[in-house]
């Protein structure tokens, strides 16, 4: 079985990623994209589905052998650590300022660290493994068991170049280390001796099947590079307030969820992490949303990462070319646009959470809601940087177009629910977004276009909104015309500047849903009882709203609240900083894919706002800050 949502921390090389349990075992890697098929799949199944685990043979229970794991009823309530019976503490964090991860492991007879991260690509994807000597002398194991293709192919291993190469279909695989390895049960193990000062290493470097494997590389180099990237990353971030480290992890997260190639930013590492234990609501993250792109430009521009926002506007723009009929809500890593959704029938789930599901059906989903986030983005970056590029301005013209025959349709809306089309309230407040984004890009450009068509559609979608969005029987906006549910995406409101803060409409519909979604101190989506979204079970409590309500109360000038609920959602952080996309305050346990790009862009720009001093990146939205007065169209690409 594997750990818990909150075991796991992430090492990644900007274009894949991989899951390390807090037992040395690595549960889930897929190479060499983010959304490739994996070399490890335990996440989703057990052992033989693929895993790596290397750690200390007296930290493990009696009877088990590497690869093992707690019961079912034991690992449902306590963390999975080895050795819990023996082992004195396992503890583990990053290195500072970096993405390598350092799990220490003490026992009776010494202690030793496992230091895993993955270089910076060259080449091909590799996951570095270190084991360290701190004191004493432990007998430590490693247990490979590599299965591609979501754990569906049994490779093909045999000795090479100084290494073991494993090869199935088009997938290879080559092991290097200074540890002896040999084949056992299908898997590929070795046992050690660490004493003080001893390091030995391991490198496991994924290839195309038709080529020739790998030669080894000096891990020890590749670690001191690897630490001094990230660190020289960081250090370009303006970030200062008091959650300077919640800040900076969050955006090493974000920049490990980049795939570099593109700029593209995947929305989570995983696939099929459950929104509740044994539900269905499961789905693969790997791929990019549009939703994304004005909270991720707000967050790298904030935090002085000017590249990386303009590296995700770049690749948004290229994503959306062509027919503004075709737009998608979401794209491959590279701009692909056909994420065909099927079901895994041999992996039983995360805790037999089924289905196991790739690709993303909800990629045809109509959702009025992007075209808002995509103009937006292009307001925010003129408002930011003084210009637009020319492909850009086209674009947006070609999506207002568009929008302006489809606003008044019924969509799926932003939570992509599987069930009817309905007039979310959320979605229409959007389709206004764009339309007064774009007329403020007009005025903005001094550009040749009819202001007063755009004005008038912006007051009508204005004006449809407040008359049959608001419930009077409610006292409130609610989820959809003529329904009386709420929702937690209508805290936008303010946020979006569609009304003011201190409107008592948006006060009453910001109490109502503080009082109604509110669970144990976090925010719901919206209650599954009062929603058909076509699925059965329910959910935790979802991380972003909260962050939301974060900064709807400091619009409204009620900091101290606001602050209060920011140190209650950050609490709940993993030992290594890192969120999830719910959360289970009853149980206490994080739910969903991991970590997500959504939860900790909430994060950084929450800490923006509330440090801001009224300037931070909720009040720039809203429209409090003043617009430059001499933008540009730049005819290039930038």
């Amino acid at each position: 079985m594997a750990g818990r949502i909150e075991d796991y921390a992430l090492i990644g090389d900007t274009e894949t990623a991989a899951l390390v349990c807090n037992d040395g075992s690595i549960d889930f890697w897929a190479a060499p994209r983010f959304d490739s098929p994996t070399v490890f799949c335990a996440l989703l199944g057990t052992a033989d589905h693929g895993h790596w685990q290397i750690a200390p043979t007296e930290a493990l229970p009696d009877g088990a052998t590497p690869g093992g794991a707690p019961t079912a009823e034991d690992a449902a309530e306590e963390p999975r650590t080895v050795g819990l019976e023996q082992a004195t503490t396992v503890t583990r964090s990053y290195r500072r300022d970096t993405m390598v991860l350092e799990t220490v492991f003490e026992t009776p007879t010494g202690s030793v660290a496992l230091i895993d991260f993955m270089p910076i690509r060259s080449h091909h994807p590799s996951v570095v493994r270190i084991v360290e000597g701190r004191s004493g002398s432990v007998r430590c194991s490693s247990h490979l068991t590599i299965r591609f293709d979501y754990g569906s192919i049994v490779p093909w291993v045999r000795s090479v170049n100084g290494g073991i190469t494993a090869v199935g279909g088009a997938d290879a695989a080559t092991l290097h280390s200074d540890v002896d390895m040999h084949g056992e049960d299908l898997a590929t193990v070795g046992e050690f001796t660490v004493d003080e000062g001893d390091r030995f290493t391991f490198s496991l470097t994924w290839h195309p099947s038709h080529q020739p494997p790998p030669h080894a590389f000096d891990a020890h180099a590749s670690l001191d590079r690897t630490e001094g990237w990230w660190r020289d990353w960081l250090r370009r971030c303006s970030y200062q307030g008091p959650w300077a480290d919640h800040v900076h992890r969050s955006l090493l997260v974000l920049k490990a969820l980049t795939y570099a190639p593109t700029g593209g930013i995947v929305a989570a590492a995983t696939t099929s992490l459950p929104e509740e234990i044994g539900g269905e609501r499961n789905w693969d993250y790997r791929y990019c949303w549009l939703r994304d792109a004005s909270f991720t430009l707000t967050a790298f521009l904030d935090a002085g990462y000017e590249r990386e926002a303009m590296a995700w506007g770049r690749w948004l723009r290229r994503a959306v070319a062509g027919s503004p009929s075709d737009l998608q809500i979401m794209y491959g890593v590279g701009g692909e646009r056909r994420l065909t959704e099927l079901e895994l029938s041999w992996l039983p789930g995360y805790r037999e959470s089924t289905p196991v599901r790739i690709g993303n059906g909800a990629h045809d989903q109509l959702q009025l809601d992007v075209y808002g986030e995509v103009l937006d983005l292009f307001h925010t970056l003129i408002a930011r940087r003084g210009r637009l590029s020319s492909d850009g301005f086209d674009t947006g013209r070609a999506l207002m177009e568009h929008l302006a025959t489809i606003w008044d349709q019924p969509d799926d809306g932003l939570w992509e629910v599987r069930g009817q089309r309905q007039h979310f309230v959320h979605s229409k407040v959007m389709a206004w977004v764009a339309v007064d984004r774009w007329v403020r890009i007009i005025e903005m450009l001094h550009l040749d276009e009819d202001l007063d068509r755009w004005r008038h559609l912006a007051s009508e979608i204005h004006h449809d909104v407040c008359t049959k969005g608001w419930s009077d029987e409610r006292g409130s906006f609610t989820q959809a015309y003529g329904s009386t549910a709420l929702d937690a995406s209508l805290l936008l409101i303010p946020i979006v500047g569609f009304l003011p803060a201190d409107d008592e409409r948006v006060v009453a519909t910001v109490e109502a849903i503080h009082a109604d979604l509110d669970h144990h101190g976090f925010l719901l989506r919206y209650r599954t009882d009062h929603t058909d979204d076509g699925l059965e079970g329910e959910e935790g409590t979802f991380l972003l709203t909260t962050f939301w309500l974060v900064e709807a109360l400091a619009l409204m000038g009620r900091t101290d609240e606001a602050t209060e609920l920011f140190e209650r959602c950050i609490s709940v952080t993993n030992d290594v900083g890192l969120l999830s996309e719910e959360y289970d305050p009853v149980n206490e346990h994080q739910l969903g894919n991991v970590p997500q790009a959504f939860s900790h862009l909430g994060l950084i720009i929450s800490a923006f706002t509330l440090t801001g001093d009224r300037a931070g990146p909720a009040f720039r939205r809203c429209g409090m800050t003043p617009e430059p007065t001499d933008p540009e169209v730049e005819p290039d690409d930038s």
